[in-house]
């Protein structure tokens, strides 16, 4: 299901028309190929969520708007790069249901590329002209880094406990979400308290949006994300509700989810009647319970938005995020 256009995207439309400006005239290559391969990428880069965040986190206090748009640019760039570099990494042939670079170029391209997108959009962070949103940059990027790293290496074991999933989907997703945001503060030049809660608020929206990523892979499946059902167990990544399950199910459904994870099982049926077991272990419903309170905790943190409009711009796009879970 895709995330409905709503009063926020409406009201922020040349801000955010701007910010896709700057991320194809970023992300120009002067190989035409590869340049018409990245501008699809670009500009199937989703719902622009983040720099919509991003922009309504200045807008919150006395953003400056050049500056905002340059650095919500930056952002979208550093999501786009980061998707190239994952759908690699996951071997991924299709995204949303369409072919990813990786499906079309050479292994070495596609990490050029990438390398490529993230410089550019490091590139945009400096032209902000501010040293504090560097930083928070910088320190973005590398927590995106280390999320990839602990998929990558950690997420592969069914015995890991809750600390170690919140450190992953954090790096994985939520980091970026709470980067925008702090940018956005810092820009519309909040105080360090206000910065520090919508930093907070993003992190929370980031968390529940993983969650509910994590729900939907196991119910939905192609029909929302592009991705057959239960995909990060077909890949070996433990998920939440993976995790809640294993703490359900039985010795024997536990090994034969322990085979899966391990690549030692790989039978399409035996994996299909693991995720109809899962939905109907009330594994999702516990999980969804967790996302939702990241959401009520975002919610409280709102009130430090004296602005009713952006305020409810700013709550909008949160149910809009979580909503993907109907």
């Amino acid at each position: 299901m895709k995330l409905q256009t709503s009063d926020a995207f409406e009201a922020l439309a040349p801000e955010l028309t701007l910010v896709d400006q700057r991320v194809e005239r970023a992300a120009t290559i002067d190989f035409p190929i590869v340049s018409t391969l990245i501008e699809d990428i670009v500009r199937a880069g989703g719902k622009r969520l983040r720099p919509l965040l991003l922009l309504l986190a200045a807008r919150s206090f006395s953003a400056d708007l050049e500056r905002a748009v340059t650095a919500a640019a930056g952002i979208q760039l550093l999501h786009t790069a980061s998707l190239v570099h994952d759908d690699h990494i996951d071997r991924a042939a299709l995204r949303r249901g369409q072919p990813t670079l990786n499906a079309q170029v050479s292994s070495g391209a596609v990490i050029l590329i990438g390398d490529f997108l993230f410089a550019q959009s490091a590139i945009l962070a400096a032209a902000t002209n501010d040293t504090r949103v560097v930083t928070i940059f910088a320190t973005t990027l590398a927590e995106i880094c280390d999320g990839q790293i602990r998929e990558t290496l950690d997420a592969h074991r069914l015995n890991q406990n809750r600390d170690e999933y919140d450190r992953r989907i954090y790096g994985k997703t939520a980091a970026l979400f709470g980067g925008a945001a702090e940018m956005g503060a810092v820009i519309g030049g909040a105080d360090n308290t206000s910065i520090g809660e919508l930093r907070a608020f993003g992190v929370d929206m980031g968390m529940a949006f993983q969650i509910l990523d994590d729900v939907l892979d196991l119910r939905e499946g192609a029909q929302v994300l592009g991705k057959p059902a239960g995909n990060d167990l077909r890949q070996g990544v433990v998920t939440l509700p993976t995790m809640y399950y294993a703490d359900l199910a039985d010795a024997a459904s536990c090994a034969t989810v322990e085979a899966i994870i391990a690549g030692d099982e790989t039978d399409d049926s035996v994996i299909d009647d693991v995720v109809a077991a899962i939905r109907v272990s009330g594994a999702l419903e516990a999980a969804e319970t967790e996302a939702f309170a990241y959401v009520q905790s975002a919610e409280a943190r709102l009130s430090i938005v004296e602005d009713d409009e952006t305020r409810g711009y700013l709550l909008e796009l949160l149910n809009m995020t979580v909503a993907r879970s109907t």
